[in-house]
């Protein structure tokens, strides 16, 4: 399982490094201490919080800007058929879903927590393992 920590947390959420120490220091979002004393957190935790910050915190005007065509976020579902699959990315405030083919699922390592990014044109989603 992928952990992450607050640096790269917070630009998964597109926040501040301190922003996210302030969550996390408020319990918003779990985290745990490695060897060296870095705060970490688990993969998952942060899919699962990037998604309520979206609902939660979103914009009231609805305006959110990105660079170019590139959606950097954490994966938070992947759901496998037999042929296909379905992927969602929480990526700041956007939520991208893209249906790819479950082979390539597997060879990216695409799971719940894992870092990616979604690249979008015209119609078609692209995923890149970050």
């Amino acid at each position: 399982m992928q952990s992450y920590t607050i640096g790269q947390a917070a630009r998964l959420l597109g926040v501040s490094p301190d922003t996210a120490r302030r969550w996390a220091d408020a319990g918003r979002v779990a985290t745990y201490r490695d060897p060296s004393g870095r705060r970490l957190i688990d993969g998952p935790d942060l899919a699962a919080f990037s998604v309520e910050l979206a609902q939660t915190d979103a914009d009231p005007d609805g305006s959110h800007t990105t660079v170019r065509n590139a959606f950097p976020g954490i994966v938070t579902a992947v759901k496998l058929g037999d042929v296909a699959a379905q992927v969602e990315i929480q990526a700041g405030p956007h939520r991208v879903v893209s249906l790819v083919t479950r082979e390539a699922v597997e060879e990216l390592g695409l799971e719940v927590g894992a870092e990616a990014i979604a690249r979008v044109k015209s119609t078609n989603v692209h995923i890149d393992r970050a």
